[in-house]
């Protein structure tokens, strides 16, 4: 594979920075977004775009949904006017909705539940539109739940966990009986993710899930007592009505282009955000 210099929007955030690291690893150059995505100018003199810039809170969306789809679309669609021709989109597995239990394969119907899902979802249409306009050939990753590396978000469950053990957040609060799963994927294996992506030689248009380690809120607790020696700080909530008992992730496309998870392993994803938050409070 050639390298390749790549465009990479929100490439100062969480998941953006292990991206531009994991494109210098294969030996790529990674050019950071200047501006907002929104209203830059024309993207130029890139072989690639992997777009990541974006809003990303759940509850957050239902305050503002008409702010997701400015940033989420508009973003997206603000790229797409001159775009190269490799286009790679950062989605949501939250398009999925609240499916059967059962691994989630890409071709199951989207049915987004919030405001942010569903303009991940609409963002989705609008790359999947240009690649059959022939405008750009393009793959959609869907992220399950990415955990690790630092991770800076309060709102996600491993983050929060480590927090309020090591004491700098409150207790956890876990909605119903913390039986729910989700799928764990470690923000390294993410960023290899984009970069499998990016070197895919794609003609129109392809949606990979990116997801590891079906985990519940129970598990993800015993293993944050587990790994750092202390139990995690719990308040017991009602379960949210149409929440889905589980989501995790059919991989099986994305391991047929050679990539497999490295670094998720829950113990691991734990052991990696609990070293962040040791190292930030002393």
């Amino acid at each position: 594979m050639s390298t390749m210099r790549v465009l990479v929007s929100g490439a100062s955030g969480y998941i953006g920075r292990v991206v531009v690291a994991e494109l210098a690893t294969a030996g790529h150059t990674a050019v950071p977004l200047v501006g907002d995505v929104r209203t830059c100018g024309a993207v130029r003199d890139v072989d690639a775009v992997v777009h990541l810039a974006g809003l990303g809170r759940v509850r957050e969306s239902f305050e503002d949904p008409v702010r997701y789809y400015d940033v989420n679309v508009g973003g997206t669609v603000n790229l797409l006017r001159s775009a190269p021709p490799r286009f790679v989109l950062a989605s949501t597995a939250g398009v999925y909705g609240a499916p059967p239990s059962g691994p989630v394969a890409e071709d199951r119907p989207r049915a987004p539940v919030n405001p942010y899902a569903a303009s991940k979802a609409a963002a989705e249409d609008v790359v999947e539109w240009a690649a059959r306009a022939g405008l750009v050939s393009a793959v959609a990753l869907r992220l399950f739940n990415v955990a690790g590396g630092g991770d800076r978000d309060d709102t996600r469950i491993v983050t929060r966990a480590c927090g309020a053990v090591a004491g700098r957040l409150p207790a956890v609060e876990v909605f119903g009986d913390g039986s729910a799963v989700r799928d764990f994927v470690h923000v390294r294996d993410v960023a290899r993710a984009f970069v499998a992506a990016v070197e895919r030689p794609v003609t129109g248009y392809e949606v990979l899930n990116v997801g590891s380690t079906p985990a519940s809120v129970a598990d993800v607790l015993a293993s944050v007592a587990r790994v750092t020696g202390r139990e995690v700080p719990v308040v017991r909530r009602p379960a949210h009505p149409g929440e889905a008992r589980e989501l995790r992730a059919d991989t099986g496309r994305l391991r047929a282009l050679g990539w497999a998870p490295r670094h998720s392993d829950l113990d691991d994803v734990v052991r990696d955000q609990w070293a962040v938050e040791v190292s930030a409070g002393t």
